[in-house]
């Protein structure tokens, strides 16, 4: 089973759950309606990476995201995420009305930075993600449609939240593809105070 690191620990998620289209932004750039309520889809832990892979047959896209942890069923930390899309065949299966799952639930789909503790409002979260030297996304909170609070009620009612199992909270406006060798910097702030930065190769 694939983990993450929290500290010290080594968890083990059950499963991811993320949310999509939550930056009104992101929702119109890919062409689809804001949602009036969460979308929301899964990734197993078989997803789970800390390395980041390029596509080997097709082109995938890059997705950063705020990446949360729940232990006892809070918000216990938090995390830099990237989200990997097959845009190619999830485009193929919107337009069919199918399920999202082998556009967005491969093999190291589901990317993350070591987790670190949320001691400062979760209303202060913000990220920047830069490739190659080059800001691509900038977001947090104060553009969600969906608040994180909101989202850990929301799922709950559905599902089961295990002691580390991750929520992924949705990607601001600015993805795109990228290739083998490419360098990606992800950092969470709270407010301006930087609590993470993880650096990426594309293998």
């Amino acid at each position: 089973m694939n983990s993450i690191r929290f500290e010290s620990q080594s968890l083990i998620p059950s499963k991811v759950v993320c949310i999509g289209r939550n930056y009104v932004d992101h929702a119109k750039e890919l062409n689809n309606e804001v949602p009036t309520s969460p979308v929301i889809f899964l990734k197993p832990n078989s997803a789970v990476s800390d390395e980041l892979h390029a596509g080997t047959r097709e082109t995938l896209h890059y997705e950063g995201e705020i990446a949360l942890l729940i232990i006892n069923g809070k918000i216990a930390g938090v995390g830099f995420g990237l989200d990997l899309t097959n845009r190619e065949i999830q485009n193929e299966l919107k337009n069919k009305g199918l399920p999202w799952e082998r556009a967005k639930a491969f093999d190291r789909a589901a990317v993350f930075s070591p987790f670190v503790p949320l001691a400062d409002p979760v209303e202060s979260l913000r990220l920047e993600l830069e490739i190659n030297g080059v800001r691509v996304q900038q977001g947090g909170y104060d553009l969600m449609i969906f608040k994180p609070l909101f989202l850990l009620d929301e799922i709950g009612q559905s599902f089961t939240l295990e002691d580390g199992d991750i929520i992924m909270t949705g990607t601001p406006k600015g993805v795109g593809s990228f290739e083998k060798g490419d360098h990606f910097k992800g950092s969470l702030f709270a407010g301006d105070k930087p609590l993470l930065t993880q650096e990426w190769v594309a293998l």
